[in-house]
């Protein structure tokens, strides 16, 4: 199996990036590097650097989107979290080959042109995990 290499980034639901944006600027300083809309996943996302990670806000476009039964049901918090991998497709396969369960039977772009791909919380033992190729090691 291809092992992840580090956690890439760490994902927090939320109603409002503006409005999370002012607690995580104004109290802890730190700056969004990247704001991204991903219409087709539906959500809008933030990317503001930590160290070698990233927090990621995410925020619905629509009631239909990824994350807003997230937000219905347990309100704004830790959605998931990636692990970085050099390439999200080979572990995509190693895992079904596995069986493990997966959301979805491949690998997905996701924002910064990475490729992603996300482990069901039933198979890891509650957390929803993504594995992610930032562009410069995916295909």
């Amino acid at each position: 199996m291809t092992k992840p290499t580090q956690i890439d980034h760490i994902a927090i639901a939320t109603h409002s990036i503006d409005e999370s944006l002012k607690f995580y600027e104004n109290a802890l300083g730190l700056q969004a590097a990247h704001i991204e809309e991903l219409p087709d996943r539906g959500i809008r996302v933030a990317m503001l650097p930590i160290g070698e990670a990233t927090i990621e806000l995410i925020e619905p476009l629509h009631d239909k989107s990824e994350v807003s039964g997230f937000l219905a049901k347990r309100g704004g918090g830790i959605h998931h979290i990636a692990l970085r991998t050099p390439d999200v497709d080979e572990n995509v396969s190693q895992l079904k080959d596995k069986g493990v369960r997966l959301t979805a039977d491949e690998a997905a772009p996701g924002a910064h042109d990475c490729r992603v791909a996300f482990i069901h919380p039933k198979a890891s033992g509650g957390v929803l995990l993504e594995l992610t190729t930032p562009p410069e090691r995916s295909e």
